[in-house]
Parts: C-alpha cells; structure tokens; sequence
C-alpha cells in the first residue's frame, strides 16, 4: 500500500512534490521540536529556580552538540544512500527502514507513559547532575536532547529515501523545528498556552501512521532484493485511476508513502502494525498515569514571571 518512488521498483512513478515534502518533514519538525524544547525549558527552569544559572552553559553545549549529531546522521541517511543504486540501494534502504520503525515505535510508545513523568524525572537527574560537576550537567543534557533527536533522524528515513536527494524534506523539518523553538519560547514565558497531551496524542498517532509507510516501504525493498518473496503478488492495483503525480497522489506518497499498486505482504505488515501499535497507544491509562501529578506533559513549570 506504501512505497517510496524509485527507479527500481516503478520507473513510471513520480518523486513528491515540494509541498508534500516540506508539510510531512516540517510536521515532524514542530512535533519533535516541541517535545525536544520542553526537555530544555524543563533543564533551563529547573536550573533558574536553583539559582544555578553558571550551569546554564553546560546544558546548551550538550544541547548544541546533540544537534550536530542529529544533523550528522540525518545527512548520512538522507544523502548517504543516494550515492548507492540498484539492488544494494534497496537492501540498504529496506534494512534502514525496518530498523528505524522498531527505534521509533519503541521512542514513541515509551512516550507516552514516560510524559506522565518526565519532568520529575529530568528535574531529579538535574539535580544529581549539579552534584556530580559540568560534565554530568552537559552529558543529561545531551542525552536528553540527542534522544528525541535521534528519533527525528529515524523518522526521516521515509524522507530520505524516497525523494533522490532532494533537500526539501531537511528544509520542512528545519521550518518545524523554528516553529517549535517560537512556541516552546512562547510556553516559558506563559504567553502561548497549548494542551500539550492532546498534541502529543494527535501527532503522536500520526507519527505511527508515518511509520507504518515506513514499514511497507521496507518490505518492499526487501522483497525487490529477493530477501522476502511476493514482489509480484498485488494486494491490488488502481493504478490506472489514481494520479501519484496529482496535488492529493504527491501529497499521500510524500507524507505516507502511500502508492496504488502495494504487494500483499506490504499491505498485511501495514495493516498488522497499525492494528498493535495504535491499540498499544491508545490504551487505557492504569489508574497511577491519571493522577495530577502525572500529567506534566501539559503543564511545565517555568519560573514565576
């Protein structure tokens, strides 16, 4: 059901337009942005509160250097695998691909109950950090940065692979990434008010949405090396009604991935996924995760103005 455009598996198929490259990759940008600044105004609050500002420094150089290793890994995914072709492009970019959606599942599934209580948490590590002297501040930071970093990367891999090269998907995801940065601005200083768990719910499923082509795409690359059988067995195939170079074709295969003419186990990994994943996310909170002090994904405190 999903697939990225290539030469190997479709020449007659088209690349994503820009639009749908830059609003996929820039929604990712603003979703994990924003979840990655709430991580630092949490640091930053915590460290102002304490009257700890010298320390301030540390966590911004381990915040620098998580995103310079965030952009390094995903200019090796997303212009690494176009200097490959043929079969080991699609054994490199299946093999990525699956690898990606178990990081990412696991990411945003451990999300959802870790948001009941990060901000304790982080503010508890701070706290052992300060004790322990720089390094330790810089290396919380970092790693608390770097993972949802991480996570971004990974997510791109659906980007990365099916646009040739182009830059536009890092252009989205830095657009959403400024977006973030103004609204978690917006949150410290108490001039934006968002219900933060209802983000984190939406984006988050669309996320898995996001995933599940990432999947199918990976089977699909997999079966065209001849790893995994049924390349030529179709689910179906409406190819010769559905326009993939029309605004609503670009924008599902730019997003989604999606493509008229999946195989059936693409369709059956798709379907089985989506079915686990989302009853894994939407299920009902244990009666601990809905007690007040839970629920500080939509409510961080920042220091009174």
């Amino acid at each position: 059901m999903i697939d990225a455009s290539s030469a190997v598996l479709a020449a007659d198929s088209t690349g994503p337009s820009v639009l749908s490259q830059l609003f996929g990759s820039g929604l990712i940008g603003v979703r994990e942005g924003l979840e990655t600044g709430i991580v630092v105004m949490i640091l930053v609050a915590f460290l102002v509160k304490s009257d700890r500002r010298d320390s301030l420094k540390w966590v911004w150089t381990g915040v620098a250097i998580a995103v310079v290793m965030v952009l390094a890994v995903f200019a090796g995914i997303h212009y690494g695998t176009s200097t490959i072709s043929g079969l080991a492009a699609e054994a490199v970019a299946g093999v990525a691909s699956l690898v990606a959606v178990v990081i990412v599942t696991f990411m945003v599934l451990w999300m959802r109950g870790a948001a009941a209580h990060i901000s304790g948490d982080l503010r508890a590590g701070m706290g052992r950090a300060l004790e322990l002297g720089a390094p330790a501040v810089l290396a919380l930071s970092f790693l608390a940065v770097g993972r949802e970093g991480l996570e971004t990367a990974l997510l791109m891999v659906g980007y990365a692979e099916n646009t040739s090269g182009s830059s536009w998907p890092l252009v989205g995801l830095l657009i959403g990434v400024v977006i973030a940065v103004v609204i978690t601005i917006g949150l410290y200083f108490g001039t934006v008010r968002i219900n933060l768990q209802k983000f984190f719910t939406y984006t988050g499923a669309f996320l898995v949405v996001v995933a599940a082509g990432i999947l199918a795409y990976g089977i699909r690359a997999i079966q065209t090396v001849g790893w995994l059988p049924g390349l030529n067995t179709r689910a179906f195939d409406f190819s010769s009604v559905y326009d993939q170079s029309s605004w609503y074709g670009t924008l599902l295969g730019g997003i989604f991935n999606f493509r008229p003419d999946p195989t059936l186990l693409q369709v059956i990994g798709w379907v089985i996924y989506l079915a686990i994943v989302m009853t894994l996310f939407f299920r009902p909170r244990r009666p601990q995760d809905s007690s007040p002090s839970s629920v500080e994904t939509s409510k961080v405190e920042t220091p009174a103005a």
